[in-house]
């Protein structure tokens, strides 16, 4: 039997020699990548500790094309970043706070921007590329991203393994290697304006349904306090912000008060800010958004401002 376990090690090394470089080359390039809608980008600067900031903005797509790092800078005079990751609700949010804070400074104050979404964890690994060249013997994103429809434990555990069958994926990463493919960054400390005009997603959506139906996942609430109660102890502040969505997209959403609710209740408890742009007269104008849940750059910018100046006016309550 010793013999046999010999020679199967024997056999495997020469293996894990040629297949572990091979992923680290892929993965590097892959990195550099501007697809994802930035996503890499984010993360780079995560896994590089390259986020230095007082404040940090949390949330889904609603806060990364919503939220202007730089309008919040200049009025609050703080460093900002936006960490808002693309389609993906607080159960993958919170894996991004994780790798955050074990690889950078810890912000004093998080602007976490909720929806009726974030307790919506859906089935897919949305974007699951954007976790390839990190996800090697990474145990935090096996542990959140695992649940989803996407990965074997292999995955996580062998290298290469992951990017067998990926075609596109290895093309690209060969591609970045052997052209000079520098581009300007997508985002900007994590933030892009989306600079478009109200789109017919909506109607889109209308003719299939009546309404759109919430759905709340019981363990991504039971996270969100986790989180609530992790930043209580580290005196992290963190403001609750529900960013707007155009009037006739929050008439649309059934039961849309029962989210509001759990949010409401949870600034409650942890004695918590929480501003709710719901009723806020940027609702009103389409010319704000590109589609119902999402402002456009001006929309942004304009939203920006405001939320700004609500930031400036609870520090000046506290003090």
């Amino acid at each position: 039997m010793k013999v046999f376990i010999k020679k199967i090690i024997l056999f495997c090394a020469p293996l894990t020699l040629i297949i572990y470089p091979l992923d680290v080359f892929i993965s590097k390039n892959l990195r550099q990548s501007k697809s994802c809608y930035g996503e890499y980008e984010v993360w780079n600067d995560i896994y590089e500790s390259k986020i230095n900031t007082d404040l940090a903005i949390y949330g889904s797509s609603r806060a990364w094309v919503n939220i202007s790092p730089k309008i919040l800078k200049d009025s609050l005079n703080k460093q900002v970043y936006n960490l808002g990751l693309d389609g993906h609700s607080f159960w993958l949010q919170y894996l991004r706070h994780l790798e955050y804070l074990k690889y950078n400074k810890a912000p004093k104050h998080i602007v976490l921007a909720v929806d009726f979404n974030s307790f919506n964890k859906r089935d897919d690994l949305y974007l699951y590329r954007q976790f390839l060249p990190y996800m090697l013997w990474n145990k935090n994103i096996k542990k959140y991203t695992k649940s989803y429809t996407g990965f074997s434990d292999t995955d996580y555990n062998i290298p290469l393994v992951r990017y067998l069958g990926k075609q596109n994926v290895l093309k690209e990463s060969l591609k970045l290697s052997l052209f000079d493919t520098m581009q300007d960054s997508y985002r900007t400390n994590g933030y892009k304006g989306i600079d478009k005009a109200w789109n017919d997603d909506f109607d889109k959506a209308k003719k299939l349904m009546t309404s759109y139906n919430i759905s709340i996942d019981t363990a991504s609430v039971k996270l969100f306090k986790l989180f609530l109660s992790e930043c209580s102890r580290k005196n992290i502040k963190t403001t609750i912000v529900y960013t707007p969505e155009y009037i006739e997209g929050q008439n649309f959403i059934k039961d849309r008060d029962k989210v509001l609710k759990i949010y409401q209740s949870f600034a409650k408890e942890y004695n918590l800010t929480f501003l709710d742009y719901s009723n806020n007269k940027i609702c009103l104008n389409k010319n704000n958004f590109y589609n119902a849940t999402h402002l456009n750059k001006n929309g942004s910018e304009l939203f920006s401002q405001i939320l700004a100046h609500d930031l400036l006016e609870i520090k000046a309550k506290v003090n």
